[in-house]
């Protein structure tokens, strides 16, 4: 009999990519999914594959327990991707940010617990990047020691100092990347709410005998990511942009520096996390293992589009918003035997040619600014 697998947030952008290759390995597949009008729209359009014979798709929330109990019932694995995300949105929205990812993550071991007989083997958390803060660094002044600064004072990025010191001494540093093992520091409500759902995971299951496999992915893009948000998803805010001919305006002075993952690589990740046989236990970053600035990739992206760049720097900043991160991936490689192997240039000109099929979205990012100017958290 084939195992089924519950994938919450599946009829999401990381969803539509995972449950393909889940119904290909055999498996099959439930999906719990509020469809968010953030995310999705007013009304819900492109989702015809969710009637896929393999899937059963329920329209619930989890937040709701009566949801879980019926998601959960005969499930042998959780893929657990639904969260709200939005670093900006959720240091005003901070309640629904908890509710959802780490009240609803809470929930989840809650009904378990309650149904001593449920089949669940495994769970899969997408965590985020977002829970180290900022980045690792060496300090040269002080012999190389390495370093996990604490997140930027609004002092500082009103005076542009945009790149992290030495906590010590004040002094510059040197970008390294990121190991599971180093410190873990949230600066946004998001990041600390991610947090809270690794824990939660990693206690549940421990307590339970369930395995799991823990992601921290890294700024994840791709077809299907959602063009109608706003608080989230920088190529799909710049794609938008690039295709009304105005200008991609870039943050801080646009050197600060991500790890864009294509969606391709992270659902290979996720994939091989749920099917090997002996559970990782474990935290696992996923990303390219390449730091690329916010400014090269505005400038890739605009050639995938066959245009000249329009960036422009505002010199604006948001709190809670880190200047570096990029992932160390060697466990990723050495637990699961994944590497990545979307080039960004690649991974933009397929980005790129799927979205110019898309109908043409309401340019939203001054409204979301907007939002957070309004409560002081961007200058």
């Amino acid at each position: 009999m084939s195992k089924l697998i519950l994938v919450t947030g599946g009829a999401g952008f990381i969803g539509s990519h995972l449950i393909p290759k889940l119904i290909s390995a055999g498996y099959k597949i439930r999906v719990l999914d509020s469809l968010s009008s953030q995310v999705h729209g007013v009304l819900p359009e492109g989702l015809d594959w969710l009637r896929s014979e393999h899937i059963d798709f329920i329209r619930g929330s989890v937040t709701n327990r009566d949801d879980w109990s019926r998601a959960l019932q005969d499930v042998d694995a959780v893929v657990h991707l639904a969260a709200e995300t939005g670093t900006g949105q959720s240091m005003y929205e901070v309640a629904r940010y908890n509710e959802v990812n780490s009240q609803g993550t809470a929930l989840m071991f809650e009904v378990l617990g309650k149904h001593s007989g449920h089949h669940v083997k495994r769970v899969v958390l997408s965590s985020s990047r977002s829970v180290y803060g900022e980045g690792a660094y060496l300090s040269p002044a002080k012999g190389n020691v390495r370093v996990c600064p604490d997140a930027r004072s609004g002092k500082a990025l009103g005076s542009a100092e945009w790149e992290p010191v030495c906590p010590d001494l004040g002094t510059p540093l040197q970008l390294v990347p990121t190991l599971e093992t180093d410190k873990i520091a949230p600066s946004s409500i998001y990041a600390a709410t991610k947090y809270a759902q690794e824990d939660l995971v990693r206690i549940g299951c421990q307590s339970m005998g369930i395995g799991y496999c823990i992601f921290r992915l890294q700024n994840v893009y791709g077809e299907r990511q959602s063009l109608n948000n706003p608080y989230t998803g920088i190529l799909s805010i710049f794609s938008t942009k690039i295709r009304r001919d105005s200008e991609l305006p870039l943050f801080e002075d646009g050197n600060e520096s991500r790890d864009f993952i294509h969606v391709d690589d992270v659902t290979d990740a996720l994939l091989a996390g749920l099917v090997i046989e002996r559970s990782p236990d474990a935290i696992i970053n996923v990303g390219s293992g390449v730091a690329t600035s916010v400014r090269e990739v505005a400038e890739e992206l605009s050639r995938a589009f066959g245009k000249e760049p329009k960036v422009v720097v505002t010199g604006q900043f948001r709190i809670g918003d880190i200047r570096h991160n990029y992932a160390d991936i060697d466990r990723l490689k050495q637990l699961l035997n994944v590497t990545p192997k979307v080039s960004l240039k690649e991974g933009l000109r397929l980005f790129a040619a799927w979205v110019e099929q898309q109908p043409l979205p309401e340019d939203q990012l001054e409204r979301a600014n907007q939002e957070l100017r309004d409560r002081k958290l961007m200058n």
